[in-house]
């Protein structure tokens, strides 16, 4: 009886040493629900990974995978006393819905990076130089606010990672009318060549690499091509940057040698050693905003333009009018023209915000007048652009303008022309600031600087200082002018005179800044 007793008070207390152990979760270590609620192997995928991206990792070693609970762990037997509800703390209930679109693109954007982190101290470099520029950030991120949702859309839809997003940043600061002495022009810098290779029509009328919508495919199909060359986006980023041929020559001189092939480890134009690593300072920055002191207002997660089609002919000034836009605003979304007036034959599609269609059909179909202010006219013999001017009512200068023309530019018979309707009025009216790519010359010395101001023309400014406006081409790397912007301007040398009574300046006395007295207060 005693052993039977003695076997008794020993399962009973095997009993309570059970029921007190299953108490304990079988995770208590006290950092690991931390660890768990952060470490990116516990947390739910988004979205699945860009195919371009598994095609770049396909050769790498799988994962081990994660196991978030022992397989054979028994279920506690004491009850869990009860959770409170939401309802009864009146605390909104915390769930993640994945299938709902982020209201912020820049949500959206952080979402689909998918390219390897670039490791590079010039890396660094760029991160700070961003983060020291923040008005220059700012104006870039402002601008990019009228394409980066449609950017986003076709680089998703291609299944690249979100980054490519971010290259006009990079190669243009999301300046559509950004020009280079490459003659590379738009969002993602063309050059000519570059831009037939890809179907974009460069003529008198419009030049598609500035055309969002064609430049953007273009520069697309162009990246893809180039990821598939190599295999590698960081290799395809410095192709497109250097070109395909000057990154296999380097390929190729490091495989004879024996040296790895990555990017970091070719010898490549210190242009192109540094484009990458501006793309990832920027990928940094926009992942972490304020580890870097900048902060990204959000951008609405849906589109911000449609494109609508183009009447036959129409002036430009008037297309804004019947948008309710002012002509700037219609140039940003349309800056691929050339000429004052669009000619639907050869822009088939105008860009408009989307909450501005219904009001443009509206207005261009209630208006009963000629739509454009400008006719098309060949030259003939005898001709000549002063008469013609005078004829039309309109400055010799705005004539150029509107025309393109340069002192580099062969007018003659045959030359075909755009000049005012008569009775129009368009030659008194200011020309709206199309492109006008820069006529490039050596620098001179002795110039005056002239700082933009708002409203400002080039033939505003021509006529203040008394110079031609082909001049002011020539002298500045400038198409369309901006607020601030700095223009250098000579002068004719006046033919020296001896003064009747001559004045000593001495040495103490400074002489005068020509430069400085043209800036405005706080810009000297």
């Amino acid at each position: 009886m005693t052993e039977n007793l003695s076997k008794l008070l020993a399962a009973a207390a095997m009993c309570v040493s059970a029921a007190a152990c299953s108490q304990i979760p079988w995770n208590s270590d006290p950092g690991s629900a931390r660890n768990e609620e952060t470490s990116p192997a516990a947390a739910p995928a988004v979205s699945a990974p860009a195919p371009a991206a598994v095609a770049a990792s396909a050769a790498a070693p799988a994962p081990a995978p994660v196991a978030l609970l022992p397989a054979a762990r028994p279920t506690p037997v004491v009850p869990v006393p009860p959770v409170v509800t939401p309802q009864e703390t009146n605390e909104p209930a915390h769930s993640i819905d994945l299938a709902r679109p982020a209201d912020d693109l820049w949500d959206r954007i952080r979402k689909g990076f998918a390219m390897a982190d670039l490791e590079s101290p010039l890396v660094g470099v760029r991160e700070r130089w961003y983060a020291s520029q923040p008005e220059y950030l700012k104006r870039m991120i402002e601008r990019s606010k009228l394409y980066l949702y449609y950017i986003v859309e076709e680089v998703e839809k291609r299944g690249m990672p979100t980054e490519i997003a971010l290259l006009p940043m990079v190669e243009s600061a999301f300046n559509p009318m950004a020009y280079s002495r490459s003659h590379a022009s738009g969002l993602w810098q063309f050059i000519p060549s570059t831009g037939k290779t890809f179907k974009l029509s460069q003529n008198w009328w419009a030049d598609s690499r500035r055309d969002v919508i064609a430049s953007t495919n273009a520069a697309l199909d162009y990246l893809q091509a180039l990821y598939e060359l190599h295999g590698d986006w960081h290799l395809a980023l410095a192709s497109y940057n250097y070109g395909e041929n000057g990154v296999a020559r380097a390929i190729e001189r490091n495989r004879a040698r024996g040296l790895p092939t990555d990017y970091l480890s070719l010898k490549m134009p210190p242009e192109t050693r540094g484009y990458v690593p501006k793309l990832q300072a920027l990928k940094n920055i926009i992942l972490n905003p304020e580890a870097f002191g900048a902060s990204f207002e959000p951008i609405p997660n849906e589109p911000y333009f449609v494109t609508v089609p183009t009447p036959s002919a129409i002036d430009i000034r008037l297309a804004a009018t019947f948008a309710e836009m002012s002509v700037d605003e219609l140039i940003a979304l349309n800056p691929a023209l050339n000429r004052p007036m669009i000619s639907g034959p050869h822009t088939q599609t105008l860009v408009l915000p989307a909450d501005r269609v219904d009001a443009f059909q509206r207005n261009i179909d209630a208006y009963d007048q000629p739509l454009t202010s400008w006719q098309p006219y060949t030259m003939k013999g005898g001709d000549s652009l002063d008469r013609l001017a005078a004829k039309h009512a309109i400055a010799l200068s705005k004539l150029k303008l509107a025309n393109g023309i340069t002192s580099r530019t062969r007018v003659g018979p045959g030359f075909q022309l755009l000049l005012p309707l008569k009775g129009s009025g368009v030659g008194a009216q200011p020309l709206p600031a199309v492109f006008r790519p820069p006529v490039h010359s050596a620098p001179r010395r002795g110039g005056l600087v002239h700082v933009v101001r708002k409203g400002e023309t080039l033939y505003g400014i021509s006529r203040r200082y008394r110079v031609s406006t082909d001049s002011l081409l020539r002298w500045n790397h400038v198409g369309v002018l901006t607020t601030g912007q700095r223009l250098i301007i000579y002068r004719a040398r006046a033919k020296a005179r001896k003064p009747v009574n001559p004045v000593k300046i001495s040495a103490a006395q400074p002489k005068q800044n020509v430069v400085a007295s043209l800036l405005p207060a706080g810009q000297q």
